[in-house]
């Protein structure tokens, strides 16, 4: 058998051999994001709704912030769910000069509301800090909320 023969022999075995090769395998799928503790996207609405996204995501973090940083002073100054309410409303007058993205956005007002009552109650009493960190939880969360529906 000649040279050249046995060579095309052994490319065709080749040939066969890799096409019976199994597939590389399929890349791993992506895992699920984390579902989400609020879900805003689709409810901002409007010539202003990503404007208002943006303000209230920002609006949401400060108020986070300010919570935790008062936490951790030796006399906390906010120490009562009241003291937390008055700081939201008094940032969302300083910032928005009291205009009222809820009013613009009840759909968005409405599921905030429910989302912090089912998180950190209703009560306007004290708060202990168990309860401070999940009113911190809450506001950072309704911020990530409010960033992820702009986009």
């Amino acid at each position: 058998m000649s040279f050249r023969v046995r060579l095309a022999i052994f490319l065709c075995v080749m040939a066969y051999l890799l096409s019976q090769q199994a597939p590389p395998p399929a890349p791993p799928e992506p895992s699920p994001a984390p579902a989400a503790a609020i879900d805003l996207r689709g409810m901002f609405v409007g010539d202003t709704a990503g404007q208002d996204a943006a303000i209230l995501s920002a609006l949401c973090h400060e108020i986070a912030d300010e919570i935790e940083w008062d936490g951790n002073q030796a006399e906390p100054y906010l120490t009562t769910g009241v003291a937390f309410d008055l700081l939201r409303t008094r940032a969302r007058d300083a910032r928005m000069r009291g205009v009222s993205i809820g009013d613009r956005q009840p759909r968005v007002r409405s599921a905030i509301s429910e989302f912090l009552d089912d998180k950190v109650g209703d009560s306007g009493g004290p708060v202990d800090d168990a309860a401070r960190r999940n009113w911190v939880a809450a506001y950072h969360d309704i911020a990530r909320a409010c960033r992820d529906a702009i986009e």
